[in-house]
């Protein structure tokens, strides 16, 4: 195969993988519904995905450098099929707690490989064409395969039988066809004839301007606790709070977040790093304010419209995060640091959206997403704003 043919196999395989993560999304409320389990088990059922990436970052996101691109990802692939299966034949709570660990780790396995095997194969295809394309392409793989997910299960789930199997299995036969393409990609990493010794993911802190870093991880952990919360208890608000029953539209709506969000990187690209933060607060302000607002007066369309609002803001504030602290280290340190500020992105992804779930057995839904709103949208300002007063 070419080196251009698999650049586009690879990133189909990369969005399959990440849809498939995120298709359980309008799911959630139909086990819910089924079993009866509280709100707050959803909760730890979305954060043991996260908790799978997290540990998978940490112990194997780095090991396709001496083991070969392809290997890695093909592992990834057969982790995702393993999790499908286990949502077919052990649908109760445990075994979505299993099926979702086991995704994370997939996940956090295949994302920096993917991205880094894009940019590999680009430059392999086009010595000489612009870095950035393989950058634009793994942006919106990744975050945009957050909403197709979603938005495919809940397709699948508002008007094809069987709606917690058919998603499964329209997946399991994609991940098994992305597999064999893969398969047949250019690996663009030498294997080592000597055998590195294994160590897990080094963890480093910037020397100087510990104080950017903290705001720039701090802009991470609110813009990820915004994603958590769309990806896990956004669908059984729609439903309990703000009365709609379609789960197509519970998709749609995660669908428009994330979708915005990709967009919203791509199109922000070329932008300075502090016009980057100052539009990211103000979108996710202008967001978080809209979202509260439409949970209080139970409008659909205002929590649509703030979500897509605040989805863009987010995709930015990630962005400028991950920029800003990749600018702070050079040379081998640059991993160690991006390693930490994707850890603490994806806490933010997990913590945020359990205390929610806690705090929803307990107060109202609505009061609960009004405080998270209000947290979200100080931690954002604060840490924006600290980020673009300084020399980034």
């Amino acid at each position: 195969m070419h080196h251009r043919a698999g650049f586009w196999v690879i990133a189909a395989a990369f969005l399959i993988v990440i849809a498939y993560a995120a298709v359980p999304t309008p799911l959630y409320a139909i086990y819910q519904a089924r079993d009866g389990f509280s709100t707050f088990t959803i909760t730890i059922i979305f954060a043991a995905y996260a908790v799978g990436v997290m540990l998978s970052l940490y112990l194997a996101g780095h090991v396709s450098d001496w083991l070969g691109r392809r290997r890695v990802i093909l592992a990834a692939i057969v982790i995702e099929l393993l999790s499908a299966v286990i949502f077919l034949v052990w649908p109760e709570v445990p075994g979505l707690l299993v099926a979702r660990f086991i995704s994370g780790i997939g996940v956090g396995m295949l994302t920096a490989t993917a991205t880094a095997h894009l940019s590999e194969l680009r430059l392999a295809a086009a010595p000489g064409a612009d870095a950035r394309r393989s950058g634009v392409v793994s942006t919106l793989v990744n975050i945009g395969g957050i909403g197709v997910g979603p938005l495919v299960g809940g397709i699948l789930a508002q008007w094809v039988a069987g709606p917690l199997v058919t998603p499964f299995v329209v997946f399991i036969v994609l991940l098994a066809l992305a597999a064999v393409a893969v398969a047949f990609v250019p690996e663009t990493v030498e294997r080592q004839e000597e055998r590195r010794a294994y160590r897990p993911q080094r963890l480093g802190l910037p020397r100087t301007a510990r104080g950017t870093f903290l705001s720039a991880a701090a802009l991470a952990f609110s813009a990820f606790a915004l994603f958590g919360i769309f990806t896990s208890l956004a669908p059984s608000f729609i439903v309990g709070t703000l009365h709609e029953t379609s789960r197509f539209i519970a998709g749609a709506v995660v669908f428009a977040v994330f979708g915005s969000a990709a967009i919203a990187q791509v199109l922000t690209g070329g932008v300075n790093s502090k016009t980057q933060l100052r539009l990211a607060a103000v979108l996710m302000t202008v967001g978080q304010i809209g979202l509260a607002t439409s949970v209080l007066i139970v409008n659909l369309p205002l929590f649509l419209i703030a979500g897509i609002v605040a989805g863009a803001g987010g995709g930015i504030a990630f962005r400028s995060a991950v920029g800003v602290a990749a600018s702070l280290a050079q040379g081998p340190s640059r991993g160690e640091i991006l390693a930490v500020i994707f850890l603490i992105g994806y806490a933010g992804m997990a913590i945020p959206v359990i205390l929610v779930g806690l705090a929803v057995g307990i107060f109202p839904a609505a009061a609960v997403f009004v405080a998270f709103s209000a947290i979200v949208l100080v931690l954002v300002d604060w840490s924006s704003l600290a980020m673009a007063a300084r020399k980034i």
